[in-house]
């Protein structure tokens, strides 16, 4: 089982229940491939407030983790053992990364709120994880826990009914068999304690046509509420900022609405419930039409009825997003300055204002006062200003929630949380950075901003160079900072799909030429930096002897180019080895006393197929990076 990881610390009384599967394989020979747990939750009668599910991958001890990106669901099967009551509630979906190159050790947790499903997870139940996929299943897979978090409490508004209104794939496009015949409205007459009506979908596309749908198209989705059209949602999401980053294959393409290696995220739409009649929900596609009959859209969808909110004023702290350690805020962390959070209106009444009161534990607190206009349910992300304290090492961030509209709080159990987080690193006051661009430079720019977000050094865009390296020595005055490198393509420095427009580099260096900052070159849209500058930072960091090694192309007809870069003199070991049956080492190369180089390897002579880069540092596995041996080559 895997430790829980990357939780904050909650004020109010929070149970877990784990249910985890140590080796999820696909079953090629069906498609999908289902892994079953009976456990039980709290009661029906337990009061609980928040319902929170973390699910973390990670390679199985026996298998590297699995390579393809497949559509998989979490499923309430059943409820009650004693009678088995077939449910099939789909109440999460995940999709997997690709995890080709990632080592031994990996892992990546990823969260989703699930109280809106809290009528049915209730005592035993049956959860299902199907995975879907017809990959190899004999030497890879995921290991895969799913941690369930109640915090009890009394609700913020009491649900009263609970309708299942879709869940299915259901096929787009066909005009002989259009969707819509399948997307009925769904009519109902609500509880006569009901006030509200939430509607709650989860939608992915998939399968792809001639013009790339439905993965790779922008189609839109409409609510209707009582024949009036209330919402309409673009069904895209960009994946170029994927916190979770490299991955093995085409992980930065932007898709409909979901990303390579991402827990699916509710959209949720409140109405007012008209009492004493039927009222009607209807969700509506953009109208398509395709001769493919593999495009496909994952539709799972609820409402659930609440009666009138608890409290008139009740606000919560529901996420401390910087500082954390949580891996879904990587791109955001470490940071020195501006923390961030999100708070929710729980209250009846709008929320105008609050106290928010957050520090380092160990040092001074600070205040901000907060106003806006928060509807009951909504929520807002609040930048704080200010430096972020610390000691080196891990440190506990506290934040709390005070005042909500200058009143006493409806609720204060679920207005404090301690976020644990890293230490920034510390520099001095010079640095200097390294920068090679690819063969497209136009979409690349870099800069240091302060605290303030002004621009302290920068290389704006069209600025830049082909195949050029820039060595800028910054002189800073003791604060924090945040070095920002951009790529308007959304594809980095490297994306081995775009091999004509080659490899960039990027590090910080001290000096003395000794790297402070190595950057991974496959970073999609941006990559981010924060650091102290110091008088006294040598008491603080030390460059060390950490290693950077890049790999370009990685699809090729046969050559390979590997630099690499270490602080000390190291005996690196490098291996290539072919992927599949007994994993074999096609090449070996022991190289001592290194630390900057450049070495060209071809395998042209070898079948193309798909081979692993190795690099071992003192027996450690320090670098594995997928190699795809092609006929032909993409621009």
């Amino acid at each position: 089982m895997f430790a829980l990881h990357g939780l904050p610390s909650l004020a109010a009384d929070t149970s877990h229940v784990v249910v985890s599967f140590d080796k999820v394989v696909t079953d090629p020979s069906r498609g999908v491939n289902p892994y079953s747990r009976w456990t039980r939750f709290p009661g029906k009668n337990v009061p609980i407030r928040k319902i929170m599910l973390y699910v973390k991958f990670g390679c199985p001890d026996s298998m590297r983790c699995a390579d393809w990106d497949y559509s998989d669901r979490i499923v309430l099967k059943r409820r009650n053992a004693a009678n088995t009551t077939e449910l099939n509630y789909t109440i999460a979906q995940m999709l997997t990364p690709y995890g080709g190159a990632f080592s031994k050790g990996w892992h990546f947790q990823w969260q989703v709120d699930l109280t809106d499903l809290s009528l049915v997870l209730r005592d035993s139940v049956e959860i299902e994880y199907i995975h879907s996929g017809y990959e190899e299943n004999k030497d890879r897979g995921w290991k895969i826990q799913l941690d369930f978090s109640f915090i009890k409490g009394p609700a913020v508004a009491e649900p009263m009914a609970f309708h299942p209104v879709y869940n299915a794939a259901f096929q787009y496009g066909n005009a002989a068999d259009p969707i819509e015949k399948k997307l009925r409205p769904y009519s109902f007459r609500p509880t006569a304690k009901s006030t509200t009506a939430r509607f709650y979908v989860l939608q992915t596309g998939h399968g792809m046509d001639s013009i790339g749908c439905g993965e790779f198209c922008k189609r839109f989705r409409e609510v209707w509420w009582n024949n009036k059209l209330v919402k309409r949602t673009d069904i895209w999401k960009k994946c170029g900022d994927n916190p979770l980053y490299p991955q093995a294959g085409t992980w930065l393409f932007d898709r409909a609405n979901w990303c390579p290696g991402y827990l699916n995220q509710p959209e949720i739409t409140d109405q007012p419930l008209v009492r004493n009649q039927e009222n009607v929900i209807d969700l509506q596609m953009e109208p398509y039409q395709t001769n493919d009959r593999n495009v496909i859209e994952n539709i799972f969808a609820y409402l659930i009825e609440y009666g009138s909110p608890v409290s008139a004023i009740d606000a919560s702290l529901e996420e401390v997003m910087v500082p954390s350690t949580t891996d879904i805020y990587r791109r955001l962390n470490p940071a020195c300055s501006n923390p961030v959070i999100v708070i929710k209106n729980n209250g009846a009444a709008p929320l105008t204002s609050c106290q928010i009161r957050y520090g380092t534990k160990g040092f001074s607190a600070h205040v901000f006062k907060w106003k806006g206009k928060l509807a009951f349910g909504e929520t807002a992300e609040i930048t704080l200003p200010g430096a972020i304290d610390f000691n080196e090492g891990m440190n506990e961030f506290v934040v709390s929630v005070e005042q909500p509209n200058g009143r006493k709080d409806g609720y204060p159990a679920d207005n404090k949380q301690v976020s644990y987080f890293q230490s920034a690193p510390v520099h001095d006051g010079k640095i200097v950075i390294q920068f090679t661009t690819n063969n497209r430079p136009a979409d690349n720019s870099y800069r240091i901003k302060n605290s303030a977000g002004q621009a302290v050094f920068e290389r704006a865009l069209g600025t830049l160079q082909k195949d050029s390296t820039y060595s800028d020595t910054v002189s800073l005055q003791p604060g924090c900072y945040r070095f920002d490198v951009q790529d308007t393509a959304n594809n980095g420095l490297e994306f081995w799909y775009a091999v004509k427009a080659g490899r960039g580099i990027c590090r910080l260096l001290n000096t003395r030429g000794q790297a402070l900052q190595h950057f991974e070159s496959d970073f999609g849209s941006s990559v981010s930096y924060a650091f102290v500058v110091s008088a006294d930072s040598m008491q603080w960091s030390k460059p060390g002897a950490a290693v950077s090694v890049g790999l370009f192309p990685t699809m090729t007809k046969g050559k390979v180019v590997m630099d690499y870069f270490s602080n000390e003199p190291q005996d690196p070991l490098v291996q290539i080895v072919a992927d599949g049956g007994d994993n074999a080492v096609v090449e070996e190369h022991q190289y001592h006393g290194l630390k900057k180089a450049t070495f060209e390897y071809d395998l042209s002579y070898r079948s193309p197929q798909r081979y692993y880069l190795k690099v071992f540092v003192k027996d450690k596995l320090v670098f594995n990076k997928r190699i795809r041996v092609v006929a032909g080559i993409p621009d």
